[in-house]
């Protein structure tokens, strides 16, 4: 309890000797008493003897929930099951209390005890064909990929050549000014690029570095997004852009044809 009440300086007792039933429910049920109307019917609880003395307890949803979920269902979904049993837990070893803040205090420095747990228990649905159908369907739900292929009838360009505003003696006079290279913004730098790829197929790191002004290191980077490096003869060394990224006078031509 130190933990519920580290940031507490005042807590009401008076209910702390009342006992309260702790108990986990299905999400479907939680659902539909969330959305009940205040005051309604959420169902009915029976305690009888079983077998060997011990208790047996039998819990059913009211009509007027199963009504309205009627209303809310699809057709084709199975329904919620309407009777349920409570599996009842030992709590001998646990002390267990029912925390809330006051309805007209909400401050974070005052709480309330409603109640000691005396009993901790499960209602479990009675398992019958509605009832499976219900498990078959979340079983279905839950196996579904949260990510779909997705097949495209055109390859789509992440980046297409922009026309660059400033004219190459500009380029040239502000890098001169500057004295050193400097890192462009990184758009700006594929436009140079696409705009040679434009007049070139084949490129070396030298002449990609001279055309850009762009430190090695950084060019790099981004050619490696773009472009492809070619290790083999007869264009070893150089780079060329990856075929999503091609868009050649000649393969525009054949394409028209």
């Amino acid at each position: 309890m130190s933990n519920v009440t580290s940031n507490v300086s005042d807590l009401d007792i008076g209910s702390a000797s009342r006992g309260v039933w702790l108990v986990k429910v299905p999400k479907y049920m939680a659902n539909r008493w969330e959305t009940a109307p205040a005051m309604s019917e959420l169902g009915r609880l029976k305690i009888s003897k079983g077998a060997g003395g011990k208790p047996e307890i039998l819990f059913d949803l009211s009509n007027d929930v199963l009504d309205r979920a009627k209303q809310r269902r699809d057709p084709n979904e199975p329904h919620i099951p309407k009777e349920h049993c409570f599996v009842i837990s030992d709590i001998s070893h646990q002390h267990l209390g029912v925390f809330s803040y006051p309805k007209d205090d909400k401050s974070a420095n005052k709480l309330v005890l409603e109640g000691n747990v005396v009993q901790k228990g499960e209602c479990r649905p009675i398992g019958d064909s509605n009832y499976m159908k219900l498990k078959a369907k979340q079983m279905k739900e839950a196996r579904k990929p949260q990510r779909v292929i997705q097949k495209l009838d055109v390859t789509p360009i992440a980046f297409k050549p922009k026309s660059n505003h400033k004219t190459e003696m500009e380029n040239e006079a502000k890098k001169k000014a500057e004295g050193k290279k400097s890192r462009e913004d990184k758009e700006k730098v594929m436009d140079m690029l696409f705009q040679a790829f434009e007049k070139h197929q084949y490129y070396c790191s030298k002449d990609l570095e001279r055309i850009t002004k762009q430190p090695s290191t950084y060019l790099k980077e981004i050619l490696r997004e773009v472009c492809v490096y070619n290790t083999k003869n007869p264009h070893k060394n150089m780079w060329e852009l990856k075929p999503e990224f091609r868009h050649y006078e000649g393969e525009k031509t054949k394409t028209s044809e």
